[in-house]
């Protein structure tokens, strides 16, 4: 495939997502030729995406933070995809069910960053990331994807080119001295509709939410593009994935950390 080949195909890829995104479509399975070759083009591919819709990056969500759901996922290492600032609020949450993409509720700790972490040449350790770190927070990722998943559903590169997934970000109050806190043994407990679906804790998942974060500090810093003050960044799923019906609430209990809920009207 020549570079000129390759390069339109990204275009077109990046411009039938951005579509599906402003339009709140699926469509199943995707035309071979425009699938990224591996998951470097996917991300660029990302990013064309962002370019293509003129949104502002609010935030960023990471998954396939262990080994349990990077199977799940396809993948051997964790992924990252863009949140857009329209996209982010505070709970309690509202969110219209028949708008959605294969949604997917998914408790997790959030952070806001405090200051910039920019690329750079070395890379960033994890007490420089927590001193980046303006407040942590309890969290649910409200996850979509532009793909329906049927017996075309594409390899993960076109997943990550969708921004891995992403779709809400809803957050609770702060913890309050976090550093200080017993984050990684907290037990999180979901409830659908107050029913118990899942618990888990950051022990499991993925040790510590420091951890993702400074792996997303590091990849964006060797690609270029940096972490941004103001910016949220969901760190994992605690309890796996859920399928939602219309009309459920589901609520994140952090125990001592609060809560945090979304309705699928």
């Amino acid at each position: 495939m020549s570079v000129t080949v390759a390069t339109n195909n990204k275009i077109e890829l990046a411009k039938l997502l951005a579509d599906l995104r402003r339009t709140n479509r699926q469509q199943s399975g995707l035309h071979k030729k425009l699938t990224p070759i591996s998951q470097a083009d996917a991300y660029k591919v990302a990013h064309l995406v962002e370019k293509e819709l003129g949104w502002d990056v609010g935030g960023w969500k990471i998954a396939a933070t262990n080994t349990t759901m990077q199977k799940a996922l396809r993948t051997n290492t964790p992924i990252y995809g863009r949140v857009y600032s329209q996209f982010i609020t505070k709970s309690p949450v509202e969110i219209i069910f028949d708008n959605l993409c294969s949604p997917i509720p998914e408790p997790e700790y959030q952070v806001f960053l405090g200051k910039d972490l920019p690329p750079r040449s070395r890379p960033y350790e994890i007490s420089e990331v927590a001193d980046s770190i303006k407040s942590m927070h309890p969290g649910l990722e409200l996850a979509e994807c532009r793909f329906i998943h049927d017996d075309k559903f594409p390899p993960l590169e076109v997943i990550l080119s969708d921004g891995a997934g992403s779709g809400t970000l809803v957050y609770g109050p702060a913890i309050q001295g976090w550093k200080d806190k017993d984050i990684a043994n907290n037990e999180v407990t979901l409830f659908c509709n107050g029913v118990f679906k899942r618990k888990g804790n950051a022990l499991t998942a993925m040790e510590h939410p420091l951890i993702p974060v400074t792996w997303l500090a590091n990849e964006l810093s060797r690609t270029g593009i940096g972490l941004k003050r103001g910016q949220l960044i969901s760190t994992g799923t605690l309890t796996g994935m859920l399928v939602p019906k219309k009309g459920e609430t589901y609520t994140a209990d952090f125990g001592i950390f609060g809560r945090v809920s979304g309705t699928y009207k």
